[in-house]
């Protein structure tokens, strides 16, 4: 069974923490993106998100939002957790990163 509880890592080095998983699959914690050693303007940011019922499914989807500190950006998470069959779980995910645009003329470049 796969739950969400705890501290991860990407490949890229990226870390997030949930501290919080409810019982109707809420969840909160943190967020902090891998390459920061030398920039300290990035700053660990909250994250809210959803966990699909793990007693229903093995290998269930979520998604999280991650609201950057100090940043007029958000970006939203969507994957799923993995179980293999030696017991480790793993995140798959997607993501979309929004930034505030100034004018509806520059929306084409607020998105990546």
């Amino acid at each position: 069974q796969c739950l969400l509880s705890g501290s991860w890592r990407s490949d890229s080095g990226c870390r997030m923490v949930v501290s919080v998983l409810g019982k109707d699959g809420r969840f909160s914690g943190s967020y902090l993106p891998g390459p920061v050693a030398n920039n300290p303007e990035v700053l660990t940011s909250p994250l809210e998100g959803f966990q699909q019922d793990a007693g229903l499914v093995q290998q269930p989807t979520f998604s999280f939002i991650v609201r950057w500190q100090l940043q007029a950006r958000m970006t939203a998470f969507l994957g799923q957790c993995y179980v293999s069959t030696n017991g480790e779980e793993t995140l798959h995910t997607l993501w979309l990163l929004r930034e505030a645009a100034d004018s509806p003329t520059e929306d084409w470049k607020a998105t990546r």
